[in-house]
């Protein structure tokens, strides 16, 4: 299996997601620091959200096989620049989380991920378990 690591702003689904790609109970979780396990890399949201912090997210992809770019489906704005997945020498997916929240709108962030460079791209809902198994099937591949 692939490892990948979670990158995204603070409350975009991180860790949530990666409970559910472990097949573990989904309980708030609150990342303070970089947390690695068997093959999924969970960063805190700061990490991104920071221009200060954001170096750590590079030396941390270089553990990983795929960066996985996470944009919640409720967001009003991206801080992903465009074509920004060029600078990674490891494959970059994006990943929609909160599909179902009422206020979604996936196709905004199916664009702002498109923008971003991302490779491919998922739509899931941790809680639910919807998109998981795609997930699951490319990092098997």
């Amino acid at each position: 299996m692939k490892k990948i690591i979670l990158i995204g702003r603070s409350e975009a689904g991180k860790t949530t997601l990666m409970q559910a790609l472990k097949g573990e109970s989904i309980h708030y979780h609150k990342t303070q620091y970089v947390n690695r396990f068997d093959v999924v890399i969970d960063t805190p949201g700061e990490y991104i959200q920071s221009k200060n912090l954001g170096s750590a997210i590079a030396m941390y992809s270089f553990e990983a096989d795929v960066v996985g770019m996470l944009m919640s489906a409720t967001e009003p704005y991206s801080l992903y620049p465009p074509e920004c997945a060029v600078v990674a020498n490891r494959r970059v997916i994006g990943i929609i989380t909160q599909k179902n929240d009422p206020n979604a709108d996936i196709p905004q962030a199916r664009r702002w991920l498109e923008l971003a460079g991302c490779a491919d791209i998922f739509e899931v809902d941790s809680k639910t378990g919807e998109g998981i198994d795609e997930i699951l099937k490319y990092l098997n591949d």
